[in-house]
């Protein structure tokens, strides 16, 4: 029995001309995903209008009602009609598609959001009288005469009413007044010199009043506020350029990392992006820092030229395209881990937090008043009792002068303190002028050792060893370009390709240091990562690696006992070597406890 292929109809298919409400809501669903959509494509207008405030209401997690109001420049009674018909827009005027400085310039939203909701707008521009338009289902009514102060207020009631079966799709409320919150909270990080609020039907969620000062304190006080003191506090700033691309920002020690990427926020031109491409430079920035398990914290801005990057790839404008993709993926690389180094042996405040929180001190004794202290007389004779047990000591006992030990050093200046003890043959206690630090040994002496091999390997080069017999790997000829378009790059890494003939590529030398590998799955590995992430730094990460191990079996071992000058000495290397706040997997090498903070456990405050 031959079955006929599904796409194959006995008639044939005639060619017809969509109507605009179809149209519209073909385009709705590539434009409003969800409710979180249409915020961002409401934002984002009000934004280009030159909002200084704006404010977002929603209600059954943008369901029922979202409601955007800004005071930005307004519409007048004749735009309004206009601002609902498709590929209508006053950003451009489509000779140049290539400089766009604005979010929006599709002009497809608002004729979208009407196709499946019930939309209003109400709009007044200066010098103009107040109007208003709906329209629902595609259906546009008549502008009207409204009441406004100035700006515009746009409200979306029912969204997918037109197209009921979108609403199966839908997550709960509780889900989508999330990705609302998310959206919302990125732009106003774009955005630090614009007020946002954010209402669902009872209460306020979000409210981020306008930053003042120079772009980095305002950018500083903006993500403090979106993503916590606690990110600004433990975050280094960035601010490099490259090839007339800018690269500003904030990243957080490695110590201050995450379970999942859930704190990294990227821009680009003002713009919050989700690129592959970027997210994959920002781990890479971070590969000598953090375990696999572990995600850095960033928000990360780059500024260029808008005709070096496509914006127009994707309806939604969440994906975007570089003229000269390695530029910005280098600049993230470089920037992040030179602003990490020059941070030295920093680590994140967090970690004497999280310290302090594994304390469970026992319950306090009830506060003793004055009137409840025993008398001097009291004590004198508690102690004259207790002198019998101690006569032998207080016999042999000398004035400090007397005593032939040497006196125990004075606390340095110095940041990590002066070595006082060795405790478990593994941690090392020194004190500071205002504190303890507790170091581990063998973890902070594993980074030190780390970074020496990697500044002689960096002063040396890459040393490659020559296969006897070169090892041929056959490829498909697309993936056999793409690897030799990189085999400059590979080399400087001590791996060695040339072509073959055909699609197969043959390696002639490896990284000696990796010692005998499997070239063919070597390979094949770094085209995965040139496949998703357009680069590759996987021989790097490997020859790292065993830097690694071998730091970790060359340093000072656990259970080892150290003099003071030795634990000194490694103190001081550590203040003065970048990174080593973190080990070779990013656990803190490290810890500080302030002395208030240790008042406070004896609750001696």
């Amino acid at each position: 029995m031959n079955a006929q292929p599904p796409h194959i109809t006995a008639s044939r298919p005639v060619i017809r001309q969509l109507d605009d409400t179809a149209a519209n809501r073909i385009a709705a669903g590539e434009v409003v995903e969800r409710p979180a959509s249409a915020v961002k494509e409401l934002v984002e207008n009000a934004l280009d209008a030159g909002a200084r405030r704006i404010a977002v209401s929603y209600a059954d997690g943008g369901k029922t009602l979202i409601r955007v109001t800004d005071d930005g420049c307004g519409m007048t009674a004749e735009d309004l009609p206009l601002a609902l018909s498709r590929h209508a827009t006053s950003k451009i005027d489509g000779s140049d598609l290539l400089n766009i400085h604005t979010f929006g310039f599709r002009g497809e939203a608002l004729p979208s959001l009407g196709a499946v909701g019930r939309l209003a707008i109400t709009s007044r521009a200066e010098g103009f009288e107040a109007a208003t338009i709906s329209v629902a289902g595609g259906a546009i009514g008549a502008v009207k005469p409204a009441a406004l102060n100035r700006g515009t207020v746009v409200e979306l009631r029912d969204l997918f009413f037109a197209t009921p079966a979108r609403l199966k799709f839908m997550r709960t409320d509780r889900a989508e007044a999330q990705a609302i919150a998310d959206v919302v909270k990125r732009l106003a990080m774009a955005e630090p010199y614009v007020s946002f609020t954010l209402h669902d039907a009872t209460r306020e969620i979000f409210r981020a009043d306008a930053e003042q000062g120079e772009l980095f304190d305002a950018l500083g006080g903006r993500l403090a506020r979106v993503l916590g003191r606690e990110f600004f506090d433990n975050a280094v700033r960035l601010d490099a350029e490259r090839e007339g691309i800018r690269l500003t920002g904030y990243a957080a020690l490695p110590t201050y990392s995450r379970g999942a990427a859930v704190e990294q926020f990227l821009f680009v031109n003002g713009r919050p992006v989700r690129d592959k491409m970027l997210i994959g430079a920002l781990r890479a920035a971070y590969m000598d820092f953090l375990s696999r398990d572990r995600h850095p914290a960033a928000a990360l801005f780059l500024s260029c030229d808008p005709e070096r990057v496509d914006v127009n790839v994707h309806p939604a404008k969440a994906e975007v395209r570089f003229r000269e993709a390695g530029v910005p993926r280098g600049l993230i690389v470089t920037g992040i881990r030179h602003a990490l180094a020059e941070a030295g042996h920093r680590a994140s405040s967090t970690v004497a937090t999280e310290t302090l929180g594994a304390f469970r001190p026992e319950p306090v004794a009830p506060r003793v008043y004055q009137m409840d202290r025993p008398s001097l007389g009291a004590i004198r004779t508690s102690f004259a009792a207790q002198a019998p047990v101690f006569a032998e000591a207080a016999r042999d006992w000398q004035p400090p002068s007397a005593r032939a030990e040497a006196p125990v050093p004075a606390p340095v200046n110095a940041p990590l303190g002066a070595a006082r003890a060795q405790v478990h043959e593994n941690y090392i206690i020194a004190q500071t002028e205002t504190g303890v630090v507790i170091v581990d040994q063998h973890a902070a002496h594993e980074r030190l050792v780390y970074e020496r091999l990697k500044r002689q390997m960096a002063e040396r080069g890459v040393a490659a060893q020559a296969l006897l017999i070169p090892e041929i790997v056959e490829l498909s000829p697309g993936d056999a370009a793409l690897l030799l378009d990189h085999a400059g790059a590979l080399a400087r890494l001590g791996l060695t390709i040339e072509p073959f003939g055909g699609s197969a590529v043959a390696v002639r030398e490896t990284p000696a240091i990796l010692g005998e590998i499997n070239a063919g799955a070597l390979l094949r590995d770094v085209l995965d990562e040139l496949a998703d992430l357009g680069s590759s730094d996987l021989v790097l990460a490997k020859i790292d690696a065993v830097l690694s191990r071998m730091a970790c079996h060359g340093s000072v071992r656990s259970g080892r006992q150290m003099r003071v000058e030795e634990m000194n000495a490694l103190l001081r290397e550590m203040e003065a070597t970048p990174h080593s706040g973190q080990c070779n997997h990013g656990r803190p090498t490290y810890v500080e406890l302030k002395l208030a903070d240790i008042e406070r456990l004896f609750g001696r405050t």
